[in-house]
């Protein structure tokens, strides 16, 4: 039996019940949950450990991989700019990165590029791995690439070029990096434990990842599919492990606990309100989610619904019943979304990964557990 540390009040009794189950069943290295609930933490659960040895207890500081789950951070700071009057959905990413206009991308908007119709899902050409901790070099790559189909006709899951087309814009309006953005305008004053590329400092924190034995089913391989995910180049992390974890990068390397995960999803889902502070308003936050595009993905084997940056639940459901919730998963299982209409948020990290793009199994079974006891 695994000890499974934190609370769980009498009325989500299904929830821990779920989450032991989880580790009975064998699924579980380390993992931990938490659920927001009208601003308020009213679950958050941990257990197992830290290391693939299992002599390191995953604890209430440890922090995870979430990759893809980033971009719901990512997508938060574009609409903050949005609330903000500095930027606009609607208006060209060109007439903030002049740069971009080439190659036929003068009238892809910042909400086409966010809901990854850009046709930028990554880079067929061969390239060194070790160009992707140039973000300069990156980002004029992009710039100067050309859509793999036509701008706006569909979606096509860009897991690592959307941070730095996201990042990119984000600097030119903001002058920070999205990094430094999320630590100083809501981490450190809400004591959030949520970072966009990680300091050596906090490196003993992070859980080691137990990586699944088989590959994700990308069902029907086309040339978008390949760009993304299936070259020799397309996975970062692999040229140098540390060097990456350091890299902010907000697509996939972010690094969190479930409840901070959890808290600022909380907010997303109780009128934009985080500790007595407004930090996004009620009209911003529907207009993030409102759907930009839906219809069979390109890249991911599903019929996708984006909002600017968030995933919605309703194509797909991976988070409850909710046709309004939205929020993202990452790769291997972790996940964190709102609910609106319930004022219900939650996320789900570990250090077993499985092979889910989308919905994973133990995540579901919490939030369905969740779900039931509200």
């Amino acid at each position: 039996m695994t000890d499974i540390a934190g609370f769980a009040p009498p009325r989500f009794a299904g929830v821990k019940d779920a989450f032991a189950a989880n580790f009975a069943a064998g699924e579980e290295l380390g993992a931990r949950f938490a659920l927001v609930e009208a601003g308020e933490v009213v679950v958050d659960l941990w257990a197992g450990h830290a290391d693939r040895q299992a002599t390191k207890a995953f604890d209430d500081k440890t922090l995870a991989c979430v990759f893809s789950t980033t971009k719901a951070l990512a997508a938060l700071l574009m609409a903050r700019l949005v609330d903000a009057g500095r930027l606009d959905y609607a208006q060209t990413t060109a007439s903030i990165w002049p740069e971009f206009a080439a190659n036929g991308k003068a009238s892809i908007t910042v909400e086409q590029l966010l809901s990854h119709q850009g046709g930028l899902c990554g880079f067929p050409e061969r390239m060194d791995p070790a160009e992707w901790f140039d973000w300069e070099l990156i980002c004029a790559k992009l710039a100067a690439m050309a859509p793999l189909w036509p701008p706006g006709t569909a979606s096509g899951y860009h897991p690592i070029t959307i941070g730095y087309l996201a990042g990119e814009i984000f600097r030119r309006v903001d002058g920070r990096s999205m990094a430094v953005a999320l630590s100083e305008d809501l981490a450190q004053p809400f004591g959030l434990d949520l970072w966009i590329g990680l300091p050596d400092a906090e490196a003993h924190r992070v859980a080691d990842l137990q990586r699944p034995k088989g590959l994700p089913d990308f069902g029907e391989r086309n040339a978008a599919t390949v760009a993304a995910f299936l070259t020799p180049w397309s996975a970062p992390a692999a040229a140098d492990p540390s060097a990456w974890r350091r890299m902010p990068v907000p697509s996939a390397n972010g690094y969190a606990t479930a409840n901070g995960l959890a808290r600022l999803m909380g907010a997303l889902a109780n009128d934009g309100w985080l500790d007595g502070e407004q930090i996004l308003s009620p009209a911003l936050i529907a207009e993030a989610a409102r759907e930009r595009i839906r219809g069979t993905d390109l890249v991911l084997p599903f019929e996708m619904s984006w909002g600017a940056g968030f995933m919605r639940n309703e194509a797909v459901h991976p988070w409850g019943p909710g046709n309004q919730s939205f929020g993202h998963s990452g790769w291997g299982g972790s996940c964190a979304f709102a609910d609106p209409e319930r004022k219900l948020a939650g996320a789900y990290v570990m250090n077993r990964q499985s092979t889910a793009l989308l919905g994973d199994a133990r995540a579901k079974r919490l939030i369905e557990a969740a779900y039931a006891s509200i």
